[in-house]
């Protein structure tokens, strides 16, 4: 598979062993044989529970569907803030207005034809089966179902009957158990339940693995940029991921969906494609200067709104930073090389003493590289795009030899935007309007790359942007 790189690389991932669910101080009257101890814990570790006071935590007190609506909503982290409700006995001061809100609006909870929530009232089993199949996608449609799902999923059990007990009220302490079974499958009683079947890539330089959804929890290991991993479920913004057999919790923000299927249910050939991204610099390298800006802030702008429309493409994406800090030259290359990247841009910003000033864009001809076709293609297309989208002076597609682009052994081209110690391009490079014009017109020159060149069929992306392909030019 042809290799362009958009000088953003990948890499190989960290040693990546999974530590426990994790460890709180318990509360004073849950001893460590209570059957529900490890679950409650863990869901006190991210702040997903709370005790009835500061020290007790009532395991054996009825659970109410207030109660139930702020626990279910602390854990896809909705709004924890007040606010008005469509239920006339649910006022914006009650605790749980935000989370009843939210969970109403995503249909997780529902109200009585009355128009009342009954926020006091007991929750029964059934009630509390529909919600979390709701919640977390389980697949229950009623509770009668929604009860068969979580058994088989090992998340509840029945009783000696073979019976749920839709009808049974529920204590916190059950509810509890359930809701943490729900979110961490290490917890459930069957673990062959979950299938890792979505791949995503890693797009941050070092991206955290929790032991649960949330912040709060501890890191359990790091993954590099360009780790390959493989998806379990969703809770909220959070994945559950799966690498080498170890399990654990990443936000989603900072992964690429490179497994996307194609509107017949089969895989869509652009899906193994792997953009890579490198924004040039980063401090301490603040790169060239002009007017009160640093190179190193404007490229990683551009860079980042470049990640934002290929994210939302079938393309993989990969970032060799995503933040400011620098990366050596060679390290760029060989995470885009882990990362099996398919194009690989660089983008930078020029500078000439102030009398410089224009668009070019670079590939790299050379016997060593078995790419230069596709480079030179795929940098006039970028070049044209660019020029259209910035109007600034035309320095033309040229043969450059640098680092990221001489060593690397898949196309790859370099972008200068412009100069940022000329006033007229600094203008445009110093604005946010005009960086986010430029990271588009990267992307539709990326488009017209693999239309003419690469001959894949990008048409619906171009149609998401109400845009067309541009004339032939290689």
């Amino acid at each position: 598979m042809k290799r362009l790189l958009i000088l953003l690389f990948t890499a190989t991932f960290l040693l990546f062993t999974f530590a426990s669910p994790g460890s709180a101080e318990s509360f004073s009257d849950l001893g460590v044989n209570h059957r529900a101890e490890r679950e409650i814990n863990y869901l006190k570790i991210g702040d997903i529970v709370s005790g009835t006071s500061a020290t007790r935590f009532s395991p054996n007190k009825q659970v109410t569907r207030g109660e139930a609506a702020a626990m279910i909503g602390r854990a896809l982290q909705y709004s924890s803030g007040n606010s008005s409700t469509n239920f006339k006995d649910v006022s914006s001061s009650y605790f749980a207005s935000g989370y009843i809100n939210d969970a109403y609006k995503n249909g997780i909870l529902s109200g009585y034809p009355d128009g009342t929530f009954r926020p006091n009232k007991s929750v029964t089993r059934g009630e509390m089966a529909l919600m979390l199949n709701r919640a977390f996608n389980l697949g229950g449609s009623n509770t009668s179902s929604s009860g068969t799902v979580l058994m088989n999923l090992g998340i509840a059990q029945g009783y000696p009957d073979g019976t749920f007990g839709l009808n049974k009220t529920l204590i916190r302490s059950d509810f509890a158990v359930f809701l943490a079974r729900s979110i961490n499958e290490e917890l459930r009683t069957r673990r062959a339940s979950v299938s890792f079947s979505k791949k995503a890539l890693v797009n941050a330089d070092v991206l955290n693995v929790r032991s649960g959804p949330s912040i709060k929890y501890p890191v359990v290991n790091k993954l590099e940029t360009g780790t390959q991993v493989n998806i379990g479920y969703s809770i909220g913004k959070w994945a559950y991921i799966s690498v080498g057999g170890s399990k654990g919790f990443v936000h989603q923000d900072y992964l690429s969906i490179n497994s996307l299927q194609g509107s017949s249910g089969t895989k869509n050939p652009l899906s193994d494609e792997t953009i890579i991204i490198d924004p040039g610099h980063g401090y301490p390298d603040t790169g060239a200067s002009g007017y009160g800006i640093y190179e190193k802030d404007v490229v990683l702008d551009t860079a980042l709104r470049l990640n934002t429309y290929i994210k939302k493409s079938p393309f993989a994406v990969v970032m060799t930073r995503d933040r400011d800090t620098k990366i050596e030259l060679k390290d760029r290359v060989s995470k885009a090389q882990n990362a099996n990247g398919d194009l690989f841009v660089s983008i930078h910003a020029n500078s000439f003493n102030g009398s410089g000033h224009g668009t070019e864009t670079y590939y790299y001809s050379a016997s060593q590289n078995p790419n230069v076709n596709q480079s030179k293609a795929a940098a006039k297309y970028i070049q044209n795009r660019l020029l259209e989208a910035w109007e600034l002076n035309d320095r033309g597609v040229k043969n450059g030899d640098f680092h990221v682009i001489r060593e690397n052994s898949m196309p790859a081209v370099l972008v200068e935007l412009g100069f940022i110690d000329n006033k007229t391009d600094n203008d445009k490079l110093r604005s946010p309007q005009w960086r986010e014009l430029a990271a588009k017109a990267i992307y539709l020159g990326i488009l017209d790359y693999y239309h003419h060149y690469q001959k894949k069929d990008v048409a619906s992306l171009y149609q998401q942007l109400g845009a067309s392909p541009s004339e032939k030019l290689h």
